[in-house]
Formats: structure tokens, sequence, C-alpha cells
């Protein structure tokens, strides 16, 4: 599920093995906002229920993504198509980074430490940016958190470069300065999150917020579709300093449709960043249930369901092919992400928001399920494999990408009814710190998951991650589900926190 990207196709933090979710548009709006333009109100702290934000007038269903959003807000357009051409160098540093540590260490815990290591420095920037969105000029915080984030790129470039030079001289680079850049480069991502997802109902029409997400996951599903594909193919080729140097060219054109953006002064009752501004988020968020569970259910599938840390192991030992086989694997999730936003048409006739959340989450769990039997049994095989193609174990390959594939495609399903409850139930004042507190839960949700995953693995065995992860999604999420009732019971007509 959410691995920690920014909710709105921008960048994802370096964290090895980030899913499609990372970068999750957000796609609903308050009532009190029309066409796209929030009126001003008085401060709202307590939840309540909003009006519906469709219009009235019958909508002719269609199957495939409505592109509208893109005509309707030429801000929306740029912003969408920049971050989609730098999301995609984001994946490229995403999946070497795990790469050049494992070239390291060849340690599979070492590549899950990436995740845990920037956790709480996450947590504090994920709260502490959403009170800055809430408080400053959304435009600004976004530039400044992207160029804090482009000089981490330029300072790994260098390291895998200083690490080339001293393979050469029979050495190699300690692997703690990746550590530092990659926590660094997730500190600012997880701030550019919470701040890009308070952006998107100020410039796209309440009406198309639904759909503005779905464009998003199109473009999420491109991002990691090409992005560990490229990152594998280059990283086998030219090498890892020159595939992280991609993405600093690719991450420039962001700053394209950020520096696109009007001015976002804070509107309504502007709270000052502190303390108290964040006990007031606290305080709203635990009067509305449905946004609690919504942040529980999606919990529970990221410490559960992360095999992706896995991949680089899973390449050299069990199915074989190496570096080609990470990038194959992690794009199996993207096409499934892709696919189930092409055709999201008739996501935005469904109203029961929690019940389709549920159940695509236990569709989630299940693909993972598998993902552990077709790796058990390609164990139990004892099939010789290299890190070559020629040695690579193909029905085991092909089982695992379809089993990758289901696992993006519910976890896009999900991730467009969580997000479209969030900002559907949430009014302006409080968004940017619930967009932290949502960046916070996508961001270091998958760090306990990449933790629980290295750690089991190391344990026990590359398959019991994965299989073990998809029995407790499935069995958590129905019983937290019946325990919170109004959950799926909630309507996108009538919304409620």
């Amino acid at each position: 599920m959410d691995s920690g990207g920014d909710p709105t196709t921008g960048r994802v933090p370096i964290v090895p093995g980030t899913d499609p979710d990372d970068a999750r548009a957000d796609a609903a709006a308050p009532a009190h906002q029309v066409a796209g333009l929030e009126a001003s109100s008085d401060a709202i702290a307590k939840p309540g229920p909003h009006q519906p934000t469709e219009p009235e007038a019958p909508i002719r269903r269609k199957r495939l993504v409505d592109l509208e959003p893109l005509r309707a807000s030429p801000a929306f357009a740029r912003l969408w198509i920049a971050n989609a051409i730098s999301g995609i160098g984001s994946m490229v540093t995403v999946v070497a980074v795990g790469l050049q540590i494992y070239d390291i260490t060849e340690s599979t815990l070492a590549v899950s430490l990436v995740g845990p290591i920037g956790l709480i420095p996450m947590i504090v920037a994920g709260l502490w940016g959403g009170m800055l969105a809430d408080a400053f000029d959304r435009k600004r915080v976004l530039l400044v958190s992207a160029i804090v984030g482009w000089l981490t790129v330029l300072g790994i470039v260098a390291m895998s470069a200083y690490d080339a030079w001293a393979m050469g001289e029979g050495q190699r680079v300690d692997v703690w300065p990746f550590y530092l850049l990659a926590t660094i480069n997730a500190v600012a991502t997880t701030v550019s999150g919470a701040t890009r997802s308070a952006i998107t109902p100020r410039i796209v029409p309440a009406h198309l917020l639904s759909r503005a997400a779905a464009l998003n996951g199109i473009a999420i599903g491109a991002m990691v579709t090409i992005g560990p594909a490229l990152a594998g193919v280059l990283a086998a080729t030219v090498g890892l300093p020159l595939t992280f140097a991609v993405d600093a060219v690719l991450f420039s054109v962001a700053f394209i449709g950020i520096l696109g953006l009007p001015a976002m002064p804070p509107q309504g009752q502007v709270a000052k960043p502190g303390l108290e501004s964040l006990r007031d988020g606290m305080r709203f968020l635990k009067q509305a249930p449905n946004i609690r569970m919504s942040f529980v259910v999606d919990i529970i599938a990221m410490v559960f369901g992360r095999p992706n840390v896995l991949f680089p192991a899973v390449g050299a030992l069990v199915i074989g092919g190496g570096p080609i086989t990470v990038g194959v694997l992690t794009a199996a999730g993207a096409i499934g992400t892709l696919l189930a936003s092409l055709f999201s048409g008739p996501v935005a006739h469904v109203h029961r928001h929690g019940l389709a959340v549920q159940r695509a989450i236990m569709l989630y769990g299940t693909a993972g399920l598998l993902l552990g039997v077709v790796l058990l049994v390609t164990t139990l095989s004892g099939v010789s494999v290299t890190d070559q193609l020629e040695g690579v174990a193909w029905p085991a390959l092909v089982l695992a990408c379809l089993a990758m594939a289901g696992m993006g495609a519910s976890d896009e399903i999900s991730a467009i009814f969580r997000s479209t409850m969030l900002l559907q139930a949430s009014p302006d004042e409080m968004r940017g710190r619930l967009q932290g507190v949502f960046t916070v839960v996508v961001a270091g949700g998958p760090r306990l998951g990449d933790l629980y995953a290295g750690l089991t693995a190391s344990l026990v065995a590359l398959w019991f991650p994965p299989l073990l992860g998809g029995l407790c999604i499935v069995a958590l999420v129905v019983l937290v589900t019946r325990m919170q009732g109004t959950f799926l019971q909630y309507d996108a007509r009538t919304p409620t926190p």
C-alpha cells in the first residue's frame, strides 16, 4: 500500500521497494468549495456532515479515466505532467539505492533499514509540514522542500561515483552516507507531500477531484512501471552513478510544474505552526472515526504487505535475473496500478467508500499471500538460478508478476477511495494538518513494513514475510472494520469524518 510518497503524483522518498501508492492524489473536496475556489469561512474545528460534492445532473458512465481535470485546470495539468516525469526519475533512485546498498553490504536487512532509520524524522516532518501548509503560501513551501530533495539526489550521485572509484582501488565506501541522504530526502518529500495534497483542491474544481485522483493513479502507474524497469536496465549497463544522474536530470522537470502554480496564501483562520496547531488537528482527528479508520486499515496493509524490499535477494537467490528481476517485479505492481487507473471510470459512481476500501485491501492481502506461495514453491523446488537472464526461473517470475499486478491494482482502488474520503470530509483550514498525518501514515507505515519483511526474511526465509503478511492483512482488516461499523456504512453522497 502507501509507502511514503507525495500524495499527488510527485516524488517519493528514497526507500528501496517503494510501492505505487507513494505519491497519491487526493480526490475530493469539502462542500464549501465551489468550482475549485474555496469560499472563506470561519474555522471548522469539529467534524460534521457535508453536502455532496458531485453535480446533480446525470453523468454518463465511463469505463475509461476522465481527462476533464487536465482541461479544466491548466495549473493541475502542468503539475501533473511535470511530476509524472520527475516521478520516473524518483523511482529510478528508489530501486538503485536498494541495489547500491545491497551491492556494498550483500544484506537484505541493510536494504530494509533505509526506511526505519528515516522514520522518526519523517513523522516530525509530516506533522510540521502539514502545519506549514496551513500557515504559509503552499506554493512557496512546496518549492523549498523540492529544492532540498533535489540537492539530496545530487549528493547520492556524488557518493555513488565515489564508491565506483573506490572499487577500482579495491575498497568500498561506508553505507551510512546513503542512509543519511535518503533520510534527508524523505523529510523533504514528506513536507512536499503534505503541501501538494493540500494544493490540489485549490486548483481543481470540486466535482472533478475524484477524477483527478484517477488521473494521478495513471501518472503513478507510469512512474513506477517505467522507473524501476529503467533503473534495472541502467544499473546493469551503465552502472549506478549514471543511473542516479538520470534522476537528477528528471527531478529538475518538477520545478516547471511548481513554478507554474499561482500563489496560495492560507485562507480562513490561520493557525501559527506549533504544538497548539498540532493539537487542533489531533482533536479534529479524534472526532473523525471514518478518517481514522482509513488510516488504520492502510497501516495494516503497509506493515504486512511490503515485499519489495526482498526483491534484490529474490532476484539473486530465488528467481534469478539480478537487477532486471528487481525492476520487472516492481514494474508489475505498477502495471496493475496503471490498469486499475485506466479503467477507473466506474469508480466515480461508487458511494460506499468504506466498504470499497475494505474489499480492496482484502484483495491486496490475498495477492500478497499468493506471492509468498510462489516464492515458497520455487524455493522448495531447488531450481538453479543465476543473476543473468539465462538463469531465471521463468514460471516463478511470471506468477510473481501476476501477484504483484494484483497488489498494485487493488492498492490503487483502495487509495482512490481513501484519499477521496480524507478531502471530502475535512475542512480546508484543517486540510494541511490532516494531510500531514496522512503523509506520516503513508510514509511511516512502509518503514515498519520494510523492517518486518527484512527481519522475518532474515530469521525464516524470503517466502515467509509475504505469506504470513497476506494472512494478517485479510484477518486484521475484517476485524477492525467490523469493530468500527460506521466505516463500512460511509456514503460519499453525505460524507462525515
